[in-house]
């Protein structure tokens, strides 16, 4: 059978925040393995970019406009897109809405800052779950897959944010977190219908970081180096594939070994 399990022939899959750097990457690999990628971004410019750009390579991509922060807006995004190509089979949770004072230290967060980031990100993953897994039992199949990170397995190391502007934001760790366990619940809840809920949990990718963050990154990763964006896009299209037919409720943790030690 080899690659053919891979495979996402046919499939509609939504890819949420679809134009950022996981994204853009996610979207070009699934459209590749045979998917019709559905871009779905709240910078809809930028998404109509991309999907003109996958199709000029010969494959099949549509970008739509998403804000995962408004219930509406992903009522109508699930709408449109049940209207228009019959079926959600594959959705991916990926985008990352937060507020301009994210990177501000635990103790200057103000609780409004704080709120509204659960807000936009870990309840805006909610509404999408909760729309599409309901289209999905319906159909009576489909495979959601969420973001989720290292820091919500593990606490941070903040060694290595020393001598940088850098920091881990703290509501990026409570998030997370809640969405490693909203992804077994899912699972739980949903797997009669035929539904396989899976999360991702990335560890540091490499995007231009600050030169002694990355140095002392790699020293503290098994593997010695920073993950691409190739790299958790394998990983996610694994999971939506046929190949991880027999897996839910699990969070693939993809880091060079980083929480292994």
């Amino acid at each position: 059978m080899g690659d053919s399990l891979f495979r996402l022939d046919s499939k509609n899959v939504v890819v949420t925040g679809g134009a950022g750097l996981l994204g853009s990457r996610m979207c070009k690999v699934f459209s590749e393995y045979g998917a019709h990628v559905i871009i779905a971004e709240v910078d809809k410019e930028k998404a109509e970019k991309l999907a003109v750009d996958i199709r000029q390579e010969g494959y099949n991509a549509t970008a739509l406009g998403l804000d995962i922060t408004s219930e509406e807006s992903v009522i109508n995004t699930v709408n449109q897109i049940v209207n228009e190509y019959g079926a959600i089979d594959g959705w991916v949770n990926n985008a990352y809405p937060r507020t301009k004072d994210w990177s501000t230290k635990f103790e200057n967060i103000s609780f409004e800052s704080w709120r509204k980031n659960v807000d936009m990100h870990l309840n805006g993953y909610f509404i999408c779950c909760q729309k599409v897994a309901e289209q999905m039992k319906q159909q009576k199949n489909g495979v959601i897959v969420n973001f989720a990170s290292i820091y919500g397995i593990v606490g941070p190391n903040f060694s290595i944010y020393e001598g940088t502007e850098m920091t881990m934001p703290a509501a990026y760790s409570a998030i997370k977190g809640g969405i490693v366990n909203l992804t077994r619940y899912l699972a739980a809840y949903y797997g009669r219908y035929n539904i396989r809920v899976n999360a991702v949990a990335p560890g540091g990718i490499y995007d231009g970081q600050n030169e002694k963050f990355v140095k002392k990154y790699n020293k503290l990763t098994p593997l010695g180096r920073m993950g691409s964006p190739n790299e958790i896009a394998s990983s996610v299209l694994f999971l939506l594939s046929d190949a991880a037919s027999y897996i839910t409720g699990h969070t693939l943790v993809v880091d060079g070994g980083w929480t292994s030690w």
